[in-house]
């Protein structure tokens, strides 16, 4: 892939199924463009072992066996993009899953992240990796994975030479992850069709929503993406 730009790029919102690829294709945009990826799962995690304010109080509801807030969750949210190393963009990982909180990053954006020491004032362009719903599933089912080298395979798209066997570590039988079973995974997509639809929704009546074909190769959606990202910021 292409070397790392220095161009600024702004926010990055991926949209797409489990499976589609978004954690490929946010890697590439971090190695390609120097941003950090904002995973809120991450920021959860760290704010907790950090023992800060906003991760006792996270720790406290988790502890009741309750959901942790949206006002808890965007405080975090906030205090992440308010460092320097997200002034040139970022990509954003699991945020923002509601229409409310889609609306909330853009009043942040332009109340507090709009400011003449920041080299980009973009809205985030969202981009949806559109992937077919049985191509879908033929790329989870078929994930197995080496349990000696830790190789992964696709018994549809990129099988072993001997079936279900490690092709690097001689004779080790493939294993798939409980989460890839069909009985799993059908629940899974349709439980992400209800929660992100919404803010589809938000970011379709906003204009920046982008679709592009994540059907195509790793590679060709990585080129898709980042001619979005420089046309967009051209």
């Amino acid at each position: 892939m292409a070397q790392e730009t220095s161009c600024a790029v702004g926010p990055v919102v991926l949209l797409g199924p489990p499976g589609a690829g978004k954690g490929t294709q946010s890697k590439r945009i971090m190695e390609h463009y120097g941003i950090p990826q904002v995973s809120t799962g991450d920021l959860l995690r760290e704010n907790v072992v950090l023992g800060s304010e906003l991760g006792k109080a996270a720790k406290a509801v988790m502890a009741r066996g309750e959901l942790v807030s949206d006002d808890l969750v965007c405080n975090m949210v906030r205090e992440r993009l308010l460092l320097p190393d997200c002034q040139r963009g970022y990509i954003l990982d699991g945020f923002p899953r509601t229409a409310a909180q889609a609306g909330w990053l853009d009043a942040l954006l332009e109340h507090e992240l709009f400011d003449k020491s920041r080299p980009t004032r973009a809205w985030p362009i969202v981009i949806r990796l559109a992937v077919d719903y049985n191509q879908l599933l033929l790329r989870i089912t078929g994930r197995r994975s080496c349990p000696t080298c830790g190789r992964i395979y696709n018994v549809h798209f990129q099988p072993p030479r001997t079936d279900e066997v490690c092709d690097e570590a001689h004779g080790t039988q493939l294993v798939a992850r409980n989460d890839d079973r069909l009985e799993v995974i059908q629940p899974r997509l349709t439980a992400f069709e209800e929660q992100t639809r919404p803010v589809a929704d938000y970011y379709q009546r906003t204009g920046r929503l982008i679709s592009v074909n994540g059907d195509r190769s790793v590679d060709e959606v990585t080129k898709q993406i980042f001619r979005i990202l420089e046309d967009h910021h051209a």
